[in-house]
């Protein structure tokens, strides 16, 4: 009987969250609606018209990169919730897109690799933009795995958006250069998990995989929230 009422005595992290959920009551994430108790993140009606990817079509593969998964198309909803994230400053958001990045990564690729690592903005974007978005998401896919992501590159060029630039040969000779090994030594003879927010003709996440790959690697596979079509 005491059990029972110990039980149901709320706790002070309970009752704290309350008080969080009445002062800051969540929001969907891409629709912006109150969320009943029993959602997360997203509400129900979102939920069932995301553009989620199936077991055969969330993995890619490249030249550099043995694999890339990723949860979501990058369209509709999640194509305008990543603008948010990025430039809209809903850092928060990264949150929840690292956990679906998380369960994505699990599913798919197993434990495929020993170090998760993200692929880096430039000095002056960070600068203008505020945060990392791709550091933000390794860190948030890491909080469930009980690890801790490792700075692996850094992009010593701060070339054009790739959002910019169409052709693909245009996008590859982009990067081509813009980032440099922080130390070989962590990556030498690892299977790296290699973390971006969006993954389209790949020129981006190929040229840091190449990279990675040149210094050591012994494997490179990657996730990202969405994928183009």
């Amino acid at each position: 009987m005491e059990q029972e009422e110990t039980r149901r005595k709320p706790t002070v992290r309970g009752m704290w969250e309350e008080i969080l959920r009445l002062v800051y009551p969540p929001k969907c994430v891409f629709c912006g609606a109150l969320l009943e108790r029993a959602e997360q993140d997203a509400c129900k009606p979102c939920l069932a018209e995301l553009p989620w990817t199936d077991t055969h079509s969330a993995v890619q593969t490249g030249r550099a990169f043995s694999q890339c998964v990723s949860p979501f198309f990058l369209t509709g909803k999640v194509h305008q919730a990543l603008v948010d994230y990025k430039y809209h400053q809903r850092e928060s958001y990264g949150v929840c897109f690292g956990r679906w990045m998380g369960d994505c990564a699990c599913r798919c690729l197993s434990d495929a690799f020993d170090l998760v690592t993200w692929v880096p903005v430039s000095r002056k974007r960070l600068r203008k933009r505020g945060f990392d978005q791709a550091r933000y998401l390794a860190g948030s896919l890491c909080v469930e795995w009980h690890v801790e992501p490792q700075e692996t590159l850094r992009k010593i060029l701060d070339n054009p958006p790739q959002s910019g630039l169409e052709d693909t040969d245009a996008r590859r000779a982009n990067v081509l250069g813009a980032y440099e090994i922080v130390d070989p030594e962590l990556i030498e003879g690892k299977r790296v998990l290699l973390i971006d927010d969006v993954i389209t003709t790949g020129a981006t996440i190929s040229e840091c995989a190449r990279l990675l790959r040149t210094f050591g690697a012994a494997d490179v596979v990657c996730a990202t929230l969405a994928r183009a079509h």
